[in-house]
């Protein structure tokens, strides 16, 4: 049994998150750590809510409150939306924790000690009109690489480059929209990347093998181009303070460290939260999941593609530059961007469905299933209502919904509320048997290697096998000339209604409960099916009782459609 931990990138405080967001990081994570802990395996997974930073602040003064209580509330609403679409983190904490301001300091000072940081006096973006200097993602401009006329002064969103406010062409503050902005001197800390590029190379090569092309191709790309040294801190009054002690100079001090850079430490710091939460009478370790952890831990992050910068080469110089041994990661799951009918979904433009009007609309495993069905690993992936609909209809209402419904209702109608006999297993038992083998091992191959489409494909695969076997047998004509034949057929289909309950469950949970639920099977324990068991389809033995669950998956109808796209927009959205 080996030990995984996994981490998806950080949701940002300011509001509910889109389903690009869900699909592009938390989502997969969670159907890969519910898959591991199926498999026996010991599973830490932790997320947080990330809380620093300028957004933060005016999202709070948007709101009439302090940036505090803001962000406490925010959390609570994130966390509620996340339970319902059914996250099983084992954390979800919060970067302004002071269990992420303690590490976040240590790694500082220690980054400090060993040269990595120096103080530079620099000329930043100030705003009259807004009273205030400017951080650079407050800053917008047309980005000089692409032309995209909305990007930040950190990075460019359209394609990913990191920029500096004042690489920005016809820039503008972003809280005020003015342009009458001016260049003022001011001293920050920077992280000097620079003299840690060949360390960050090095261990880039010795990794990229085993990450998808993507995450390795956007590290390659920003190493070619070479590390610069990044500012670490911001005149702001929200977030990690810079410690006194360390930088006791008046120029380092009333200033925080920048969102970047204290955000990926709170993978630690929220781990540490989990510690300092545990029961009474319950000890947890949580230096054993990241200090000195290489050969006993394997790491795997999820995000989308402008994350991967962050999370594979920055964060990892800020490891290496701390020269103590904290757990770096090992697989980097990049994903490409979901859209809403081709354009972007945007928090800041409330474009496309967020995931709280996406629950109040239809069920979380219809989200979740058809989120990963449609994964944007490759390339990116287009969200339209036909083909959600599309989706669902044939996948869940169809080939798995109506599987169950009418084997478990025709049983009921012929044979009571137990399982029936019939006779012993025959020849196409023992076909559907090896195409039901083979089929779970395609998928536990996928999920072994988070190829995410392929995985809903091979689940797809195993519930149309028993569709298949259930239109040959055809135990609705069967039953008239062979009872004993029909109920062996039924019997069949039922142990695979309980299969199907089992290794569904990391994409669709909710209905997996209702599928288990349906047997009253006494000390079912079983967490996963093996080749053999698989093979062989009697877990539910005759004279089990069952009962009928509530259909799993209604249809989308025409109606439902026109419903949907009417609210938020469709085609020409």
């Amino acid at each position: 049994m080996a030990r995984h931990l996994v981490t998806s990138a950080l949701p940002y405080i300011n509001g509910i998150k889109h389903l690009g967001n869900m699909v592009g990081s938390m989502l997969p994570a969670d159907v890969y750590s519910r898959y591991l802990r199926q498999r026996g395996h010991d599973v830490l997974y932790i997320c947080a809510t990330d809380e620093h930073g300028t957004p933060a602040e005016l999202a709070a003064k948007a709101a009439g409150l302090p940036v505090a209580e803001f962000c406490a509330q925010a959390h609570d609403a994130q966390k509620a939306v996340y339970e319902r679409f059914q996250l099983a983190f084992d954390y979800f904490g919060r970067s302004s924790s002071p269990q992420n301001a303690e590490i976040t300091q240590h790694f500082a000072r220690k980054l400090n000690e060993n040269g990595f940081i120096e103080e530079r006096a620099i000329r930043q973006v100030y705003s009259p009109a807004d009273g205030r200097f400017l951080p650079d993602r407050y800053v917008e401009g047309t980005c000089p690489h692409c032309g995209y006329d909305k990007a930040r002064g950190d990075q460019c969103e359209n394609c990913t480059r990191v920029l500096d406010p004042t690489d920005l062409l016809n820039p503008r503050s972003a809280i005020s929209g003015s342009t009458e902005l001016e260049v003022r001197e001011t001293t920050h800390l920077f992280l000097l990347q620079s003299k840690l590029q060949r360390e960050v190379e090095a261990w880039v090569a010795r990794h990229e093998d085993d990450w998808p092309q993507l995450s390795s191709s956007i590290a390659r790309k920003w190493l070619t181009e070479g590390l610069h040294d990044r500012a670490i801190t911001r005149d702001l009054d929200w977030g990690v303070p810079v410690p006194a002690d360390t930088w006791p100079e008046p120029a380092a001090q009333g200033k925080v460290f920048y969102v970047w850079f204290d955000a990926p430490i709170e993978y630690i710091g929220a781990t540490k939260e989990w510690s300092d939460a545990a029961p009474g009478g319950e000890s947890r370790d949580w230096k054993s999941w990241w200090y000195e952890a290489d050969d006993t831990v394997r790491y795997t992050q999820f995000m989308a593609k402008d994350n991967v910068p962050f999370h594979t080469v920055m964060f990892p110089a800020t490891e290496l530059g701390v020269r103590e041994p904290w757990k770096k990661v090992d697989v980097v799951k990049g994903f490409n961007w979901l859209t809403y009918y081709g354009g972007k979904f945007s928090t800041s433009q409330q474009r496309g469905i967020f995931t709280d009007a996406a629950l109040e609309t239809l069920p979380a495993d219809y989200w979740r299933y058809f989120l990963i069905a449609n994964a944007p690993e490759s390339d990116d992936s287009s969200f339209t209502w036909e083909h959600f609909a599309a989706t669902v209809n044939k996948d869940l209402a169809d080939t798995l919904g109506n599987f169950v419904n009418r084997v478990l209702s025709f049983s009921r109608k012929r044979f009571g509320d137990d399982v029936p006999a019939g006779g012993s297993a025959g020849e196409a038992e023992a076909r559907l048997g090896e195409e039901i083998a083979r089929l779970l091992a395609e998928y536990e191959e996928h999920m072994e290697s988070l190829q995410y489409r392929k995985s809903a494909a091979a689940l797809r695969a195993l519930w149309s096998a028993g569709n298949s076997y259930l239109e040959d047998k055809a135990p609705w004509l069967e039953i008239r000339t062979d009872p004993e034949g029909a109920a062996l057929t039924l019997r069949t289909a039922m142990n695979l209604i309980h299969l199907y309950a089992i290794v569904s469950e990391p994409l669709i949970p909710a209905a997996a409960t209702a599928m288990r639920g349906a047997f009253a099977l006494e000390g079912d324990t079983a967490t996963w099916v093996t080749a053999g068991e698989a093979a062989s389809l009697d877990a539910v033995a005759a004279g089990t009782p069952f009962t009928v669950p509530p259909v799993l998956f209604a249809k989308i109808s025409e109606e439902d459609l026109e419903s949907f796209r009417a609210r938020f927009g469709g085609a020409d959205a």
